[in-house]
């Protein structure tokens, strides 16, 4: 079977110790280790919101897309942290109307692409919160996981509970925790990423959803 999982710096693997320990490889090892061959294509990038990933499936994924059994899609992070950081520069309000409407829009045109293009089953990546002692994050994120949920629905597609699986885990699962508010984005590097034993816990949880249906 083919994988390609698409997604931003979560998917790419930044802050794991290496390619091969980012959770799409894993996932293709425990798939291996449950006597399922397959092979694993990742389209990611650092930084790349929801609009990048839409605009990267359009005009650059066909060769990874087409051939596929089944696509993971984990998208909309950074739209959030965008919004977020904005919104404590500027002291305002969260403009999370926009961000809502510009994710859902994005997300939908991802998935009915990829649903003309092949015959793959899809899977959506629910979004884990990095900043769980900020009450801000967490009812943005709770936001972005619900329209994740009513797009899986309303376009018939698999969904994995990946928010779950960090939940009350964050300290050990996430590369440079610090004390888990959103402020500790504006002191430097971001720590949102997970880190090995975090990718383990995504793959490990996902590769039941990737495996071959009976």
């Amino acid at each position: 079977m083919i994988y390609t999982a698409l997604g931003d710096s979560i998917t790419f693997g930044e802050n794991a110790s290496s390619f091969a320990n980012a959770y799409p490889q894993l996932a293709v090892s425990a798939l291996h280790s449950s006597s399922h061959k397959a092979t694993c294509y990742v389209m990611a990038r650092p930084g790349w919101t929801s609009h990048d990933l839409l605009d990267s499936v359009i005009w650059r994924g066909a060769s990874m897309i087409r051939p596929a059994d089944v696509v993971s899609i984990w998208i909309g992070g950074v739209d959030l942290a965008n919004a977020a950081l904005i919104s404590l520069r500027n002291q305002q309000p969260l403009a999370a109307k926009q961000m809502a409407g510009y994710y859902r829009r994005h997300l939908g045109a991802i998935v009915s692409h990829i649903k003309k293009g092949c015959h793959a089953r899809i899977v959506f990546c629910t979004q884990y919160n990095p900043f769980p002692n900020s009450p801000l994050a967490a009812e943005s994120v709770d936001q972005l996981n619900r329209i994740t949920r009513e797009l899986a629905q309303s376009y018939d597609v698999g969904i994995a509970p990946v928010h779950t699986w960090f939940e009350g885990k964050q300290a050990n699962l996430i590369y440079g925790y610090r004390n888990g508010k959103i402020e500790d984005a504006l002191s430097g590097s971001l720590p949102i990423h997970p880190n090995d034993k975090g990718h383990q816990v995504i793959a490990a949880g996902l590769a039941p959803y990737l495996a071959p249906r009976k």
